[in-house]
């Protein structure tokens, strides 16, 4: 498995309320995607970024969900390019919350 960040600048004003729809439209396309285990959606009002952290059963299916027309439309819809980190998940806990 593993584990993707993607981060992103948002644009200057933006409230949460703004990002929240944003992130809402995008939920279809991720529940479609049968390579993605889990999703979270995040966002640090401090920094002004926000982005997802994915749990995908290979880097293979993490590289094909966001090819160059999903960067393209991501930069688009959020006003900067995103940014990738990709790290092994050797294991995970879940403590049911």
């Amino acid at each position: 498995m593993i584990t993707e960040i993607v981060t992103f600048s948002l644009p200057a004003g933006i409230t949460k309320s703004e990002l929240l729809d944003k992130y809402n439209a995008t939920v279809p396309r991720w529940r479609a995607n049968k390579d993605l285990i889990r999703k979270t959606y995040v966002y640090d009002p401090d920094t002004n970024r926000g982005g997802g952290i994915y749990l995908w059963k290979s880097k293979a299916a993490a590289k094909a969900a966001h090819d160059a027309a999903w960067c393209k439309m991501a930069e688009e819809m959020y006003g900067s390019p995103p940014h990738f980190d990709y790290f092994d998940a050797l294991f995970i806990i879940d403590n049911g919350h």
